[in-house]
């Protein structure tokens, strides 16, 4: 088939590359010339811009957007409004909120334009090994961008999930799955890390749980890489971000009354790993030391005096 890519960063350009490799034509375009050269040297069809992009495509006609959520979803979305027309589709392929996605899809119902939210998972390696996607909206829709879809995806990867919204809330969902299987690595990581009494090579037992064993998975595989020697790991930061789908998925879950411990320790922990020298752990060491009289570190390292009768 025929279809567009707006977004030409490493998931974009991967997407497009991976659509061309089976023989699909795709339109291509980003506000970088150097992306847009990119992927014209690949074989795409590079559009100077939207205008552009309309004019070579053929109906009925769809679009990718893959660019960061938020604002510049929006506007991208809205300006291929003006340009598309009835029996057209556009597909969110960005980590959007899925609240946000029947609002969008009832936008572009009145010029009858059809719209689809696929939540994608995948990354870098989505180019090789496919991408998992998660779609929601019409089956008239979804039919129009079927054989991308499939191209996509690897054997069993893809799935109609439900109407509008589904997609992006399956994919919410599956990230905050992420943060707590990542946490449960790292804090069983830590522990034989901690157990120097054994000596115990990291990289080795990452790669053995690989096979076999009932906790290996893709994570797994790419935790092996990272302890891999020479994988420089001894100078990455601790700081952990968040790209904010983590947080919605605890916030569903406060609404629909679904605990949720593991998910939301793990984005807690998230936040902690951000401050290097927080308010409320340094409030913490005072107060131990007011009612215990337990020394406190002070910041020139040496320990505090006791302030009060130790009683615990």
């Amino acid at each position: 088939m025929k279809i567009a890519m707006v977004g030409l960063g490493k998931m974009g350009a991967n997407m497009t590359e991976r659509l061309l490799g089976a023989g699909h034509q795709v339109v291509a375009y980003d506000l970088s010339a150097d992306a847009r050269a990119a992927v014209g040297a690949m074989g795409a069809i590079v559009a100077d811009d939207l205008d552009d992009l309309a004019r070579k495509l053929e109906p009925p006609r769809a679009v990718w957007v893959m660019v960061p959520a938020g604002a510049p979803t929006d506007s991208t979305i809205a300006a291929l409004a003006e340009r598309f027309a009835k029996g057209d589709v556009i597909v969110d392929g960005g980590n959007s909120n899925y609240k946000e996605a029947k609002a969008t899809a009832e936008r572009l119902g009145h010029k009858g334009i059809g719209f689809v939210d696929a939540g994608t998972s995948g990354g870098v390696w989505g180019l090789t090994e496919g991408y998992c996607l998660m779609v929601g909206g019409t089956k008239e829709s979804v039919a129009v961008v079927e054989p991308a879809l499939r191209t996509l995806a690897p054997e069993g990867g893809y799935a109609h999930v439900g109407p509008v919204g589904a997609g992006h809330f399956v994919k919410m969902v599956h990230n905050g799955v992420e943060y707590g299987l990542m946490q449960a690595y790292a804090e069983g990581f830590e522990i034989m890390q901690a157990a120097s009494e054994f000596d115990l090579d990291l990289h080795e037992i990452a790669s053995i749980w690989r096979y076999g064993s009932v906790v290996r998975s893709w994570l797994l595989e790419l935790t092996e890489r990272a302890l891999r020697p020479g994988s420089d790991f001894e100078e990455i930061s601790g700081n952990v971000t968040d790209s904010g789908e983590g947080r919605w998925t605890v916030e569903e879950a406060i609404e629909r009354a679904i605990p949720a411990p593991v998910i939301s320790a793990a984005l807690y922990t998230r936040f902690a790993s951000r401050q290097s020298d927080s308010f409320a752990n340094r409030l913490l060491a005072a107060l131990r030391n007011q009612f215990g009289g337990h020394a406190v570190t002070l910041e020139s390292g040496q320990q505090g005096l006791e302030t009060s009768t130790p009683t615990n």
